[in-house]
């Protein structure tokens, strides 16, 4: 039996998808607040686009993991609204509200699906020194948003905001090394939990929109109108989406490290077949591009649960989650700090898992130093100097402010360069 396939009892499968639903439900609602707020929403549509982005998550998470004929990898995978493309939509929502954005998600998302298959091809290029760097820049990539969470997005932190980061981050840590099993399993949910009742009694959590949430609400068709094609919004989407379809596949390829099952390039196909149709579909729904979450590739390396059945029960949640905005109010209660401590273990354990994948490979009598070195640079230089390729050309900004996307071009490129052009030459 594949790691992948393995079954839980269905309460566990419940709590071990709450867990991954409580890393990446911040994740899924800021874009949708941040376009919806660059295009000058009122408060109830902004809440329509949260509903919408967790419905649409829900239902991808469901197709990449259980599979629907050649769409979906079939492998512990999330997903969910990407930060990838926001930048993007902001430009275009602030010049012309929604409908362009939509329209440039749909026919970019067409062209997406169209290249999965080739673009799948690209898997032989990433041998183990290319994979490795990129799992290690999605962890360092990360980790600014873990710090952000615990400075609640303000200049600096506060004591005690980052007091409750580090009570939430010393529990992990210690239900992790005391406990064994099922409960060090879940040192994440309960590091959560425990942070949140603790913020709770002092005043810090904020529980009133849960009580102005509605019960039930179901996610309009159409409803901020027919998308608007425009010609160079399309052309920006679609550089946007290939870089999304790009850390996909690297997400695909660490998920296939972290659990030690098999990824080919048909996996990788099926996979992005499932990106790009959900990204396709969005917007009918009111929501914007999704693409794998590396977040949750974290909490797999981190609690070594590794059933796709698992992740599937959160997206089954996170369904719900969009059918029920009170329920999806509470998850939305967790203070920013509590998430920050719980994101240094989660994103700290991707880095890991990349520099584990480094340290198979021999550094001795050839080119990798260079290979590694370089492309971690890539990786690190729009987290170090955000601003550093604002004077290039928009589709290579685009693709150099990603980290993994930055790293992934580096690595593959330097790697063709050292080892297969001195393969031509011998």
């Amino acid at each position: 039996m594949r790691p992948e396939d393995e079954r839980h009892p269905p309460a566990r499968l419940l709590v071990y998808g709450t867990q991954h639903i409580l890393i990446m439900y911040g994740g899924v609602i800021a874009p949708p607040l941040i376009v919806g707020g660059a295009a000058g929403l009122p408060p109830a549509d902004l809440a329509l686009l949260v509903t919408a982005a967790l419905f649409v998550s829900g239902l991808a998470t469901l197709v990449q993991t259980l599979g629907f004929g050649r769409f979906g990898s079939r492998l512990p995978i999330v997903q969910g609204v990407s930060f990838a493309a926001v930048s993007t939509m902001v430009t275009i929502a602030s010049e012309g509200g929604l409908r362009p954005v939509f329209g440039a998600i749909i026919v970019a998302g067409v062209i997406g699906l169209l290249l999965s298959s080739f673009f799948a091809q690209l898997v032989r290029l990433f041998p183990p020194v290319v994979t490795g760097s990129i799992i290690t820049v999605i962890g360092l990539s990360l980790m600014p948003v873990a710090f952000r969470w615990i400075m609640d997005d303000r200049d600096r932190g506060s004591m005690a905001d980052i007091g409750y980061a580090g009570l939430t981050l010393l529990l992990i840590l210690v239900i992790g090394r005391v406990f064994q099993g099922g409960i060090a399993r879940l040192a994440i949910l309960f590091g959560l939990a425990i942070g949140t009742l603790v913020t709770a009694a002092t005043g810090r959590a904020d529980f009133s929109g849960v009580a102005k949430a509605d019960l039930v609400s179901l996610p309009p068709v159409l409803h901020f109108g027919w998308p608007a094609f425009e010609v160079g919004a399309i052309a920006t989407m679609t550089v946007v989406i290939l870089v999304t379809m790009i850390e996909t596949t690297a997400d695909i390829l660490t998920i296939g490290e972290i659990i030690g099952t098999e990824v080919g390039p048909r996996r990788v196909a099926d996979g992005l077949r499932a990106d790009m149709a959900a990204t396709t579909v969005a917007p009918l729904f009111g929501t914007f591009p999704c693409s794998a979450f590396a977040q949750n590739v974290g909490l797999v390396a981190l609690t070594g649960i590794k059933s796709r059945f698992a992740v599937a029960a959160g997206g089954g949640l996170l369904v719900l989650l969009g059918l029920l905005p009170v329920a999806g109010a509470l998850v939305a209660a967790i203070p920013h700090p509590v998430l920050g401590g719980a994101g240094i273990v989660l994103f700290g354990s991707v880095a890991a898992s990349g520099i584990r994948t480094l340290s198979q490979i021999s550094f001795q009598g050839n080119d990798n130093t260079i290979i590694v070195s370089v492309s971690l640079a890539a990786g690190v230089l729009p987290i170090a100097a955000p601003a550093f390729w604002d004077a290039f050309p928009g589709w290579l900004a685009v693709i150099m402010h990603s980290g993994i996307s930055a790293t992934a071009v580096v690595a593959v490129l330097l790697n063709l360069f050292f080892y297969r052009a001195k393969e031509k030459v011998a």
